[in-house]
């Protein structure tokens, strides 16, 4: 009975470490593709730029924003896999950020809002001014900060690509001149 368990346990251990084998595997796939992907560097960062803006205004949005990032990435054909990239940067940046996307919102959004929406009780027309202050202020600061980041990640990735062809075309000089001298030396 105990070997039975003992070798139901190994099988169990064993498809997982298989599965995350191939979740790395997977992940390293698409990492290649993201730097590969066709129309370069310019699609990647659109992408990325695109999922910066839409997370700096997702938390007020109750994650709704987030299906913003679909249209985007069809209407500017960009990469989804860079904003998915440029989304989850955004998480990590939020919250240093609300700071700022609230001071651009309440420079935006007029202090007299709540007038429009008196028919609501009291904390609620609050919550609402405090949400309108930061998806207006994270639309302006999302705006800004794809700019930003445009430009430094569609640099890195031609980097990138530039340094792979150079490696690529170092590789072929050396084999044709590895084949040219082996060629030499057998004939008589």
């Amino acid at each position: 009975m105990s070997a039975q368990m003992n070798n139901a346990s190994r099988g169990w251990s064993s498809k997982v470490r298989v599965s995350m084998t191939g979740l790395r595997r997977w992940f390293k796939y698409k990492y290649l593709l993201l730097f590969r992907a066709k129309g370069g560097a310019a699609k990647v960062s659109i992408g990325f730029a695109i999922g910066l803006f839409v997370e700096m205004f997702t938390l007020p949005t109750f994650g709704l924003a987030f299906f913003l990032i679909f249209p985007l990435v069809y209407l500017f054909r960009s990469s989804l896999a860079g904003a998915l990239i440029g989304f989850v940067f955004g998480k990590v940046i939020y919250i240093p950020m609300a700071f700022f996307n609230n001071k651009v919102g309440g420079w935006i959004v007029p202090d007299n809002i709540n007038k429009w929406i008196t028919f609501l009780p009291e904390w609620l027309e609050r919550m609402l001014y405090v949400n309108i202050k930061l998806i207006v202020g994270g639309m302006v600061d999302g705006i800004l900060l794809g700019l930003l980041f445009y430009w430094p990640i569609k640099l890195l990735l031609e980097l990138y690509t530039a340094r792979r062809t150079e490696k690529r075309r170092a590789r072929r000089a050396l084999l044709s001149s590895a084949s040219v001298t082996v060629s030499q030396e057998d004939q008589p």
